[in-house]
């Protein structure tokens, strides 16, 4: 995977429809729906970040990544109900190895719309983009411990997991142990074939 096919894919991210959801580029004017999860410490103490302190705080975050994204180096989707249009979280990729072709993925999701499977139906999108158009080999995902809910995410997803790296981060001032799965493209166009 070269850099600058990457860039080239995500300066122009493409919009995404799944049954229930569009994933699409997140806009600056998404940042009170954004708000509305990540000022939750319940969201943001299995994320490496902290929870914001005030909207606009959010709304200067995503003007930022208007920056990346005009410079091809962002790579998350805004995950919003196709019946209303409201943004309830992201997924995308964290980051990209290229000299090993492969990427992590990562997500969130408002938790008043956590239990509906729109975690899952939004990664197996971003799976299938990271295998079919971007001819990754490799995608992987990792949590911190005691986040079950991201594990059964992965698992919905054909990822297989590898293990725990114990304290293998230090993150919000304590170290931490974080579990790892995976998928290879092979699993994943054998699982598309059933």
């Amino acid at each position: 995977m070269e850099k600058i096919i990457l860039r080239k894919y995500f300066k122009r991210i493409p919009t995404i429809e799944t049954e229930n959801l569009i994933l699409r580029k997140i806009k600056v004017a998404d940042y009170n729906d954004m708000f509305e999860y990540a000022r939750l410490e319940s969201v943001t103490r299995f994320l490496t970040w902290r929870a914001h302190a005030d909207a606009d705080y959010t709304r200067r975050y995503l003007q930022l990544v208007q920056d990346q994204y005009s410079d091809g180096e962002f790579y998350d989707w805004a995950v919003t109900l196709k019946e209303s249009g409201k943004m309830i979280g992201t997924c995308g990729f964290t980051s990209f190895d290229e000299n090993n072709n492969a990427g992590e993925v990562g997500y969130v999701i408002n938790p008043v719309y956590a239990g509906r499977g729109y975690a899952s139906e939004a990664l197996r999108e971003v799976i299938n983009v990271g295998f079919m158009t971007l001819n990754l080999h490799r995608i992987y995902a990792r949590c911190m411990d005691g986040n079950r809910a991201s594990l059964r995410v992965m698992e919905k997803c054909g990822m297989t997991y590898e293990g725990c790296a114990r304290s293998s981060m230090y993150i919000k001032g304590k170290y931490t142990s974080i579990h790892t799965s995976a998928i290879i493209s092979d699993e994943f166009i054998r699982n598309l074939k059933k």
